[in-house]
């Protein structure tokens, strides 16, 4: 029998964190994050990995973010950043944000309220692209009242309209970025060394290498606890978590089944484990990659889509890949969200009646064993799939093996972050392995998966369209009630369920390996990376890599980018 060592450290990795105790004066030691994939976008608005949004939101800062509860509706529980305070009009209309006086850039610019409106226009700004300019649909303008005074005016009465407001915008220097035309400010995003409020300022990005961070000194909010992070980036998953194994990282998100036992019996680090936030999925292009404006030859179909789900044995691929340590994805959304019903009625495993379908469909098989044809063609399609991650190439290959099974001929094409997610972009692909992690609001749907989406740079790759699917999405983000709203959800997953424009794989529990010397604090389930600034390293727990890092000045010529 295969050994279950995920059943024996569940109740390890459930309470692992160390207690934050501050023993230090001022920021010392240094963090090494390893990662298989390059950050690529650290400019907030084009932020769309989670290796990007790691770095950028170390060094750029919300208004306010939600906190480790996960609540999006009303202002409750959301944690203060650039924002002092708040005022909301009698009439729900508007929310006048007071920033802190003693906020500063990272050049000694003061804050202020212009850099709020400066940056809701260029999240707003179509030249830009920006995938959130959705998520600020409601906000009618800002304005600005005084130096330190932004006000939000909104179309409509929304449950979220704090949160668009102050948790989905990183707010950026106007005095830097408003002369520069949208090309290049986009162009900047990959060239230009990033000014932002945070608690940490980039000091060295060497793509496919590394991004080093310092800690601002005498920081507004309070000096970070650690001087100096570093994301180590590797070419791919067995590369980055030779760099823990070999004690050059300290902390890396997502080991898997294989490396568990290895990480546990070596007593230097802690496994931390949160309730899932991602899902991945088999993405169809439901158009022809080479001529848009027509469907797929093969998954423009919705009952040749249905059957390759019927083939597929999602239980067998997460107790292969994952053990105990992930489950069977519902569909668009993940389980921890209090709006998902799990009771969701699935598209069953049944290679039978997938032969049945692709029988009906004109399929054939020439001979047992064979690939369907139909028309002189095979039934036939590459996936891509990145090389990044471990969990969907072994995915890839379980895939491949079962649709042979009916019949169905599977070409893995794997490749590198950047390319895989360039095609990704372009829609150049039939079939592609994907993930999403979730934000902290199952609105997020709305920018990967409704028909708004689907446009020409929407995140809506696959180009699914269902107009039920919309417009019970719409009814669920227009309530404040969370029975209602969950009513909502479950019409609309249930749609796009029967629709099968994926087939929804697995929902991973989020295993974080930390070093022991690495105190940390609470951490958000979609965002365990945000309170980096208060983890510390004690004195007498340090390594030599510690003691080498010292705090960034706190001004120089590397400020302003040029």
């Amino acid at each position: 029998m295969r050994p279950r060592f995920c059943l024996l450290l569940l109740p390890f990795l459930a309470g692992c964190e160390p207690a934050t105790t501050s023993t230090t004066s001022g920021p010392r030691g240094t963090l090494v994050i390893s990662i298989a994939t390059d950050p690529n976008v650290i400019f907030p608005p084009l932020t769309l990995s989670t290796e990007g949004r790691e770095v950028s939101e170390q060094i750029y800062e919300y208004l306010a973010d939600v906190g480790v509860g996960l609540n999006t509706l009303g202002d409750t529980g959301f944690v203060k950043q650039l924002a002092d305070s708040w005022t909301w009009s009698p009439d729900s209309m508007s929310i006048a944000f007071r920033l802190r006086p003693d906020a500063r850039w990272h050049d000694g610019q003061r804050v202020s309220g212009r850099d709020v409106r400066f940056t809701y226009r260029v999240y707003t700004n179509p030249a830009i692209g920006s995938p959130t300019a959705d998520e600020l649909a409601d906000i009618d303008s800002v304005s600005v009242r005084d130096s330190l005074t932004a006000v939000f005016w909104f179309n409509r009465r929304s449950p979220r309209q704090f949160f668009a407001a102050a948790a989905q915008m990183s707010i950026l220097p106007e005095h830097l970025l408003s002369r520069l035309s949208p090309d290049s400010m986009k162009e900047g995003a990959l060239t230009r060394m990033p000014v932002g409020t945070g608690r940490y300022r980039l000091v060295e990005w060497s793509r496919g290498s590394h991004v080093e961070l310092r800690a601002v000194p005498r920081h507004y909010r309070g000096e970070a606890g650690i001087a100096r992070v570093i994301w180590s980036v590797s070419p791919d998953f067995s590369a980055a978590i030779a760099k823990v194994l070999g004690g050059e990282a300290d902390v890396f998100e997502g080991p898997s089944r294989d490396y568990l036992p290895q990480l546990a019996a070596r007593g230097d680090f802690n496994l931390k484990s949160l309730p899932g936030m991602d899902y991945a999925f088999m993405q169809f292009n439901l158009r022809d990659p080479a001529r848009p404006s027509i469907p797929h030859p093969l998954f423009g179909s919705r009952d040749l889509r249905r059957a390759v789900t019927m083939a597929v044995d999602r239980e067998a691929i997460v107790r292969n890949i994952f053990d105990t340590l992930a489950r069977v994805s519902i569909g668009p959304m993940v389980r921890a969200l209090p709006t998902t019903d799990t009771a969701l009625n699935q598209i069953p495993y049944d290679p039978a009646r997938a032969d049945a379908l692709l029988d009906s469909l004109g399929w054939r098989r020439p001979a047992q064993g064979t690939t369907r044809v139909r028309a002189g063609k095979k039934l036939a399609f590459p996936l891509l799939v990145p090389v990044s991650s471990s969990n969907r190439r072994k995915a890839g290959v379980l895939l491949q093996e079962q649709l042979r099974r009916v019949g169905i001929e599977v070409k893995l094409d794997e490749m590198e972050f950047a390319t895989f997610s360039s095609r990704q972009r372009a829609r150049q692909f039939d079939a592609i392995l994907s993930a999403w992690t979730l934000g902290s609001t199952p609105a997020s749907v709305r920018v990967t998966w409704t028909g708004n989406a689907a446009r020409p740079g929407g995140l809506n790759y696959g180009a699914y369209s269902n107009p039920r699917f919309d417009a019970f999405i719409d009814s669920a983000l227009a309530t404040v009630d969370v029975d209602r709203a969950r009513e909502y959800y479950r019409r609309a997953n249930q749609v796009i369920i029967d629709d099968a424009p994926a087939v929804w794989i697995y929902e991973p529990r989020k295993v974080l390996a930390i070093q022991r010397r690495i105190r940390t604090t609470p951490m958000r389930p979609n965002a365990w990376w945000l309170g980096i600034g208060e983890w510390q390293i004690h004195e007498n727990e340090m390594i030599r890599r510690d003691r080498v890092s010292q705090p960034a000045p706190a001004s120089g010529k590397g400020d302003t980018g040029r």
